[in-house]
């Protein structure tokens, strides 16, 4: 897994915690 995909998916969690 890279880096850049990890940091992607935490972007992806956070902006949905945000929504949510």
């Amino acid at each position: 897994m890279y880096l850049g995909d990890l940091l992607l998916m935490t972007l992806c969690m956070l902006i949905l915690v945000v929504c949510v």
